[in-house]
């Protein structure tokens, strides 16, 4: 393994799952007792707004309720402390990352605190109820405001700027994903090939843990702050 100056971190559900957040598919493959199809399509939206409206409300509900646990602060710390390249990448839209204090962070798949308006595209912090119909902060309009959530069928956010870290990383490291949801799943390959050494941590293995060069199995809580440890107290 080559020396590590640049790391990128991709997180999943697992690692917001132990502070007490649903998974993004549960084993019956519902989230929250919906099919995702019914909740994170555009189709969706356009067929029963008030049903997909109510749901992230819920959600955004929800997360007021949790706080952040060790891994997410593990990563906090490793943000604060490491002293090269760094960027986590979260398919969560969460705001664990956040309230623990990472910085250099990306949402791919957008934020629950945040909403986008269908009418102008404008995008800004959110706490409250889309489905009260606030008026979009930036045009005025109302009954405009949806989650500002990447729905399947739709582009992730930033991904020429997650590419260009992942061609450049020296490690890449997969955290809570189940390696079935792309492109995130495919960001293990471009690492890869670019010459990153790769480790998976997660509960279980993921559908593309063979495709990593080292795993750890175990909960978040535990091998993020054990890993996170080796790694600040390891010389440069």
């Amino acid at each position: 393994m080559r020396d590590i100056h640049t790391i990128v971190i991709l997180t999943g559900a697992g690692i917001s799952a132990e502070s007490g957040l649903a998974t993004f598919r549960g084993p019956d493959g519902l989230w929250e007792g919906h099919r995702v199809e019914d909740v994170c399509t555009p189709e969706a939206l356009a067929r029963d707004r008030a049903t997909v409206l109510r749901f992230y409300d819920a959600r955004r509900a929800a997360l007021a309720t949790v706080q952040p646990n060790a891994a997410h602060r593990a990563l906090a710390r490793l943000d604060r402390d490491w002293p090269g390249t760094l960027l986590i990448v979260t398919q969560n839209v969460d705001d664990l990352h956040e309230r623990a204090g990472a910085r250099r962070l990306i949402h791919i798949h957008g934020e629950l605190l945040s909403s986008l308006c269908q009418s102008c595209g404008g995008r800004a912090s959110f706490a409250g109820t889309l489905l009260d119909d606030p008026a979009c902060p930036a045009c005025g309009r109302t009954a405009a405001l949806r989650p500002d959530i990447v729905f399947f069928g739709e582009i992730p956010y930033r991904m020429d700027e997650i590419e260009a870290a992942l061609t450049q990383a020296d490690l890449f490291v997969s955290i809570g994903t189940s390696g079935a949801v792309y492109p995130a799943a495919g960001f293990v390959r471009l690492a890869s090939a670019a010459g990153a050494h790769t480790l998976e941590l997660n509960l279980e293995p993921s559908a593309g843990s063979a495709l990593f060069d080292e795993v750890d199995y175990g909960p978040a809580t535990q091998s993020v702050p054990a890993w996170v440890d080796t790694l600040l107290s390891t010389p440069g």
